[in-house]
Parts: C-alpha cells; sequence; structure tokens
C-alpha cells in the first residue's frame, strides 16, 4: 500500500484547489491514504477530516493574537496525529502562516514538506523569506515571478501556474450563466462579494449593505457568497436578511455568477482574477482590521503599490482599488 499523506487548506479557494490536487493524487496513487484539514470540497473528494477549514478563518495582526493560543493548540495536536497515521508527506495549500507552521514542526520529524501557494511575500512581511526556506523542501507557486523571490535561499521553487488559467472558458457566455443560475436579469446584474473568510464578511456586509440600498432602481444586486454557512453571517453582521434588500443570494457559484454579472464590486482576492477572466468590469475594495493596517504601514510591512491581484499581475491600475476609509459607498458607485 502506499503511504499516507496529509494535507491541509485553509479556506474556500485553497480548499478547492486542494480537491483538484487530490483528483490527480487519487489517479496516480489510487491506495493513498488522505487525511488533513479539509473544507467541502476535500471532503467530497474523500479526505478524511482531521480539523475544518472553518477552524483557521482569522485574519489580521492582533485579531489573530486573540486566537492565537486555540490556532497554537490546533497546530501541536494535528502533528500529532499526522505523525501517529505514518504519514510520509505534508501538502499545504494556500493558508501560508498556520500551514508552514505546521510543515515545519513535521518536516523536523522526517516527513516531507510541500507548499502550495506561496505567501505573498511580494506584498508584505518579505522578512518571511528565510524561515519558509528552512520549512519547506518544495515549493509551489502560481505565478511567475514568485520563484524569484525565493531563488538565494536553496528552496526548490516552481511555478505550476494558476489553475483557474484551465477552469475558467477564454469566451465567457453571460447568457447561459444567466441562464443556469435563472437570474433576473430585469436591469444590470451588480455582483457583490464580500470575501470568504469570517472576518471578511463580518467587515464588509454593512458596507454591501448599504450600497445595495443606493443603487439606481434598476439594478439587480447579486450577492455571491461562498458558503452556505456565509449567509448565516452576512445576516448577522447587517443586520437584515439580503433577500430584504432585494438582493439575490446566489451560493458556491462565483465564477458563474461573476460571468452573468454586468458589473461586480469584489473583495480583494481570488475572486477578482475570476471577474477578470470573466470579462466583468469591477471596482476592487478592502477593509482590514483598523489595528492591523495601521500596524502595517507604521512598520512599513506592505511592500506593493496594488493589492488586487490583476493589479498586481499587470504591475499597473487595470482595476480601481479602493482601500480602508476610501471603500466607501460614494467611491464604490
Amino acid at each position: 500500500m502506499n503511504p499516507a499523506l496529509a494535507i491541509g487548506a485553509g479556506e474556500v479557494s485553497g480548499d478547492q484547489l486542494a480537491a483538484a490536487v487530490v483528483v490527480e493524487l487519487r489517479r496516480r496513487l489510487p491506495e493513498t491514504a488522505l487525511a488533513g484539514i479539509t473544507g467541502p470540497a476535500l471532503e467530497a473528494a474523500g479526505v478524511e477530516r482531521l480539523a475544518s477549514i472553518d477552524q483557521l478563518g482569522v485574519m489580521g495582526l492582533f485579531e489573530v493574537l486573540g486566537h492565537l493560543p486555540r490556532l497554537l493548540r490546533l497546530r501541536r495536536d494535528l502533528a500529532r496525529e499526522i505523525v501517529e497515521r505514518s504519514s510520509a508527506m505534508f501538502i499545504g495549500i494556500d493558508a501560508p502562516d498556520f500551514n508552514i507552521g505546521l510543515a515545519r514542526r513535521l518536516r523536523r520529524k522526517g516527513l516531507a514538506a510541500v507548499q502550495v501557494v506561496a505567501p505573498s511575500v511580494w506584498a508584505w512581511r518579505r522578512y518571511r523569506i528565510p524561515k519558509i526556506a528552512r520549512s519547506l523542501d518544495l515549493l509551489l507557486t502560481l505565478f511567475p515571478f514568485e520563484p524569484e523571490l525565493f531563488g538565494k535561499t536553496g528552496l526548490d521553487t516552481r511555478c505550476i501556474g494558476h489553475p483557474l488559467a484551465d477552469q475558467m472558458p477564454l469566451e465567457p457566455d453571460r447568457t447561459a450563466a444567466r441562464q443556469a443560475l435563472g437570474v433576473d436579469a430585469r436591469g444590470p446584474l451588480v455582483a457583490l462579494l464580500p470575501g470568504s473568510r469570517g472576518g471578511e464578511i463580518a467587515r464588509h456586509a454593512m458596507l454591501l449593505r448599504d450600497l445595495a440600498e443606493r443603487l439606481p432602481g434598476d439594478c439587480v444586486p447579486l450577492l455571491l457568497l461562498a458558503a452556505e454557512a456565509d449567509r448565516a453571517r452576512f445576516v448577522a453582521a447587517a443586520g437584515v436578511d439580503p433577500a430584504a434588500l432585494g438582493m439575490q443570494v446566489m451560493v458556491g457559484c462565483t465564477r458563474q455568477g461573476l460571468t452573468a454579472a454586468d458589473v461586480a464590486i469584489a473583495a480583494s482576492g481570488t475572486v477578482t482574477l475570476e471577474a477578470l477572466l470573466a470579462r466583468t468590469p469591477m471596482v476592487v475594495y478592502y477593509r482590514l482590521p483598523a489595528s492591523t493596517w495601521r500596524l502595517a504601514k507604521s512598520l512599513a510591512l506592505v511592500k506593493t503599490r496594488h493589492v488586487s491581484l490583476p493589479n498586481v499581475l499587470a504591475g499597473t491600475e487595470l482595476v480601481p482599488e479602493r482601500l480602508q476609509q476610501d471603500a466607501t459607498v460614494g467611491q464604490l458607485l
């Protein structure tokens, strides 16, 4: 029998990418036992759950501190469980702050350690590079400019390209997407995307609520959520059910929703690449916790002019970005 492998995702996009990795692993090593940090996509692919991606959904330097004891216990317990299962390798996918720390522990125990999706050291906290290199045997990146950042460390770093390039059609069909979703297209469709992490939804829900109320009367707001649990998070943060605002809510079909939309107002993240490939005009916004933003600015931790992936890849502003205090209804409209 092939040796056991451990796999760890950290959020919805990582869960989906990890599931694609598992499909290929199953094809090549059909008898391999797989277990790890899972979401719905990994579980549907047959990976045994040791922990849930919902347990990692924390963002912000100060916000993480409040959860740090729990996260450290989780990492310790996972490392013990993975070693006890005689796993040969750990594959971390996204969630680098958690996964690379776990990889470092497991590598000391003799496991091979692979990380898919590099930490965004091109954007901020570049000082992490040497420690990342000491923690891994192999780093697989999504963007071609990333391997060079690790070139002097000796870490085997390879660009595998972004999976969206294979998953989204070159010629998006807006009419077919609307028919597939059954959306009411009585006017321009405006896709609203709050992000996939719980903290992102909490910080962005009120903004999107106010924005939906201010849209011109002929516009149809389309709220795109990554998972069904996000609906309750949105209601809790916005204080109102999105349906009461005239929003059509779509869960788990972000790509189709973006293809169907006439324009998108999207929290910075993978969805901005999806909107780009769907050829949907967009405005990108984002609100970090205020304390994290102040610290990052004061310590000059941010090293890039742009935050959205279309702008980072282009090296110029292809799409407008509205961050922090500039992420207001007036600026987004």
